[in-house]
């Protein structure tokens, strides 16, 4: 249930990937480091890696904005567009890229030109199924920093945080319930506080252990306890 005295509407807030929404943890440290010293990566190419969910995307973002960077996807990449003249290049979800004769040119491009490059994929560039030798050794020699799956304080803050963004009132002995049935992804407590709002809002309840049994009963399993 929202806090009293305000509109509700049936749209999901749009996800922000500013630097100050980032939580910082021991999973992530490794990458924040390595995004701070850009000047040091070597050749000046760096991959992030780590499961969906984890925060690569929301890091990309945050070095995009701040060296002055353009940010790709890699599903989209075709041919080789036209680089930017400063800041360098973010290709997220590099290991989707399906023309691979236009990521090496990319990365041979953004070497000539300077620019320094940041790829981020579900597991490090050399596990990247390549059918090209050139690129296989080009993705060998790229620095990969994992981030690991979150611990048990940053799930905490995150519940936290995705509640609050939707204006939820849930107790906190639901909030530690949650923690303890659903998957330590972050993209599950994502998926699992839009489908409480959801139910919430439709049913105008407030938002229980049993509702959340019954709404989550796929992700947690059926028992309530």
């Amino acid at each position: 249930m929202r806090a009293t005295g305000q509109l509700t509407l049936p749209f999901p807030p749009s996800q922000r990937f500013a630097a100050a929404d980032f939580l910082e943890a021991p999973c992530n440290t490794a990458a924040l480091t390595w995004l701070a010293r850009t000047q040091d990566w070597p050749n000046r190419r760096l991959a992030l890696w780590g499961e969906t969910g984890n925060g690569k995307t929301h890091l990309m973002h945050f070095w995009a904005e701040r060296a002055g960077a353009v940010l790709w996807r890699g599903p989209s990449l075709h041919g080789l567009p036209e680089l930017p003249k400063r800041g360098g290049i973010a290709l997220d979800e590099a290991d989707a890229t399906g023309d691979e004769t236009a990521l090496l040119h990319l990365l041979n491009a953004a070497c000539e030109a300077g620019l320094p490059m940041l790829l981020a994929g579900r597991t490090p560039p050399s596990r990247w199924q390549t059918h090209l030798p050139d690129l296989a050794s080009r993705l060998r020699a790229i620095t990969a920093v994992e981030i690991r799956a979150p611990d048990d304080e940053l799930l905490r803050a995150l519940l936290i945080r995705l509640v609050k963004q939707r204006q939820l009132i849930v107790s906190e002995t639901v909030h530690e319930w949650l923690l303890r049935r659903l998957p330590r992804t972050p993209a599950a407590l994502r998926e699992a506080v839009a489908r409480l709002d959801e139910a919430a809002l439709a049913s105008g309840s407030a938002i229980t252990r049993a509702l959340a049994a019954a709404v989550l009963a796929d992700m947690i399993g059926a028992s309530p306890d």
